[in-house]
This record gives structure tokens, sequence and C-alpha cells, in this order.
């Protein structure tokens, strides 16, 4: 399993948003939450991610019919041997939990969320050198 280590853990502890693809074979659908979101729930060094859901009823559709997921993060804050700037993608395995650990854990600080999309990270790319 993948770690959040070096750089990819100083872009995920950075970025101000997440754009998470999902698609169903007809092409992809986009939504995004914010990286204080993930954050303020807490990731371990090797994953999953839990990230509140209040709608996002396409991407739960998506996941139903295929589990696979992408997010993409990124800050200008942080450094690369090129220069500033850095972008990661997360690939992984999706589900929307709507109860156990992870989504008592969201529901506790998101009182609006009806799920937790848990994304299972099955490799993490750093994008920018």
């Amino acid at each position: 399993m993948p770690k959040f280590e070096g750089m990819s853990k100083e872009v995920l502890d950075k970025t101000e948003w997440v754009a998470i693809v999902t698609w169903d074979g007809q092409g992809p659908h986009l939504s995004a939450t914010w990286g204080d979101y993930i954050r303020s729930i807490g990731v371990p060094d090797n994953g999953p991610i839990a990230i509140p859901a209040g709608r996002m009823r396409q991407t739960e559709e998506n996941l139903n019919k295929n589990g696979r997921v992408e997010l993409l993060i990124a800050s200008k804050s942080v450094d690369r041997p090129n220069g500033s700037g850095q972008g990661c993608r997360i690939t992984g395995r999706g589900e929307l939990q709507t109860s156990g650990e992870l989504f008592d854990k969201v529901k506790e600080k998101f009182s609006w969320a009806r799920a937790a999309l848990v994304v299972h990270v099955e490799e993490v790319t750093n994008l920018l050198g």
C-alpha cells in the first residue's frame, strides 16, 4: 500500500482543494472538496482518505458501477527540484459509507454529511517532478 510521505505528504498538508474523478463508462464525472475537510478528519500515512459527502449523487452512482476513483491535489507553496508548485494524483477504490468508524468521524465534524466517501489508496503519483 502506498504511503503519503515526502512531497506527496507536503502537498496533502497544504492543498486547498481536492478534485474527485469517477466514471461510469460514458465519461468522467468531477466533483470536489476542500483540503481542510480531509485534514480535519485525518489521513493515515497509507490511507484511507475519508471525505464528507453531502450530495455527491452522481459520484455515488458511478462508484456503484465502477469503484475506481482518482483525486487530484495541488499546492503552489510546495517546492520541487525545478521550481515551485506541485500536484499529486491519488488513485484507488472508493465507496460511500453510512456507518462505521470513518463515517462516525466524518459525521462528528460535518453534521451535514450524509455519508463518508472513503478512498482506499492504491497509488500516489507526484505530477511535476
